[in-house]
C-alpha cells in the first residue's frame, strides 16, 4: 500500500469515527505502528488532523477532508445522484455549481448529456447548449474543453481543501448574474438548522448561488442527511429539490416534504 493509499484509508477512518488509535489503525491498514505514527505526524503537519498521545482526532464539528481524499467516498451514489440532477436541467439553462465531489460529478453528467445530444458541437459564436457558472477551479477545468458548454468562472481566493474560489471578488461576479438553477453540494442537512457546510466563506458564496437562482437543487448522498457542520448556508425553505440516495430515512423524507422540499431518491 502506497503512502497516498494509507493516508486515504486513515482519513476515511478518522472521518467515520472522529478519532484514531495507532495500534487499531495499524491493524486495520496492515502496516506497523511506527509507520502509522509517521503518517499521523505528517498529516498533522498539513493540519488535516490533530495529533494526540496514542493517535489522532478530527478537526471541528464535522471533519472536512480535502477534496482529493473525499472523491472516492460513496462514489457510485454520487454518480447516480449527478445523473438524476442532470435530468432536471433543461437545455440552454444557466446553471450554478458550487464546489465539492458531488457537484463535480454533476458537471461531468451535464457534459455527457450535452455530448450525447443530437446537435453537433456548436460553431464559435453560436449560443451554447448550456451555461455553467462555478466558483470551483476543478469543475471549470474539466468543462472548459466542452465546446457546447459556456463556462463562467468567478474570481476570488482559492481554498486548497475544496478548490473553491471565495471572497468579495467571487460575490461581486455572482451579484451581476441570474441563474436558472443552482446546484449545491453541502456537508450537512439538519432538519432544524437547514443546509450547512464546513467553512463560513464557502457558505456565504453558496448562499449567494441560491439567492441568484430561480430554482435551488441540493445534491447530497444520504450520509449528509441529519448531519451538522459549522456554517449555515440557508433554511430548508430556500430549497426546491433534494436529490439523494435511498439511504435517507423515510421520516426525514416526510419532514423535508412538509417543509416544501421535493425529495428525489436514486
Amino acid at each position: 500500500m502506497s503512502k497516498h493509499e494509507r493516508w486515504n484509508a486513515l482519513l476515511e477512518l478518522l472521518a467515520a469515527n472522529g478519532r484514531l488509535d495507532v495500534e487499531e489503525a495499524a491493524s486495520t491498514v496492515g502496516v506497523s505502528a511506527a509507520t502509522i505514527r509517521r503518517d499521523l505526524d505528517e498529516l498533522a503537519e498539513q493540519q488535516m488532523l490533530v495529533r494526540t498521545r496514542g493517535g489522532a482526532v478530527a478537526h471541528g464539528v464535522s471533519f472536512e477532508l480535502p477534496l482529493r481524499y473525499k472523491s472516492s467516498r460513496n462514489a457510485s451514489e454520487k454518480q447516480r445522484i449527478a445523473a438524476a440532477v442532470a435530468d432536471l436541467i433543461d437545455e440552454g439553462a444557466v446553471v450554478g455549481l458550487n464546489g465539492g465531489t458531488t457537484t463535480t460529478e454533476v458537471g461531468r453528467a451535464l457534459a455527457l448529456r450535452v455530448a450525447g445530444g443530437r446537435q453537433p458541437d456548436r460553431p464559435s459564436g453560436d449560443a451554447p447548449r448550456l451555461t455553467v457558472v462555478t466558483n470551483a477551479l476543478n469543475i471549470a477545468s474539466e468543462l472548459t474543453v466542452r465546446q457546447q458548454i459556456k463556462i463562467v468562472l468567478t474570481g476570488g481566493v482559492a481554498r486548497p481543501q475544496t478548490y473553491e474560489l471565495v471572497g468579495p471578488l467571487t460575490a461581486g461576479v455572482l451579484h451581476q448574474i441570474a441563474l436558472d438553477v443552482a446546484v449545491l453540494g453541502v456537508d450537512g442537512i439538519d432538519p432544524r438548522l437547514g443546509v450547512m457546510t464546513h467553512q463560513e466563506d464557502e457558505a456565504s458564496i453558496s448562499r449567494l448561488f441560491a439567492e441568484r437562482a430561480q430554482r435551488v437543487v441540493v445534491a447530497a448522498d444520504s450520509s449528509k442527511i441529519g448531519r451538522r457542520a459549522f456554517a449555515r448556508i440557508c433554511d430548508l425553505s430556500a430549497l426546491d429539490v433534494l436529490v439523494t440516495d435511498k439511504g435517507i430515512p423515510s421520516d426525514t423524507v416526510d419532514r423535508l416534504t412538509e417543509a416544501g422540499v421535493k425529495v428525489i431518491t436514486v
